[in-house]
């Protein structure tokens, strides 16, 4: 199992692809420490997630970064929940296809984190 995140990359993930493991959350985490894991209702069932809110001087530099998140996510065909407010922009990472989170999910906090340098 590959842990450094940097230099992973994401893998199509099916309906049956595994979440990650309690002890790869904790690996992972080590290495997002401006995420939090979140529980978040996605129709009637609690779903994991990532979440970081990104903070900039007014709208514009907001989104700006919603914008070059946006171009990342359709390259890598893996898309967040963006909200774009002013002065910051709240994002959200799991995987949908299985109502949770996936290692992919945590490659991409890692690649949204160097977007935001």
């Amino acid at each position: 199992m590959t842990t450094d995140l940097k230099s992973a990359f994401c893998e199509a993930c099916q309906a049956d692809a595994p979440k990650v493991s309690d002890e790869e959350l904790v690996l992972f985490m080590k290495q997002l420490p401006d995420w939090a894991v979140i529980s978040e209702m996605v129709g009637d069932t609690a779903v994991l997630q990532l979440k970081r809110v990104f903070k900039f001087k007014n709208f514009k530099d907001a989104m700006a970064f919603s914008n070059r998140l946006a171009e990342l996510a359709e390259s890598e065909g893996h898309h967040p929940a963006i909200l774009t407010e002013w002065g910051k922009v709240t994002v959200n990472w799991w995987s949908h296809s299985i109502k949770g989170l996936h290692k992919n999910d945590f490659i991409m906090a890692v690649k949204t984190d160097e977007l935001a340098k």
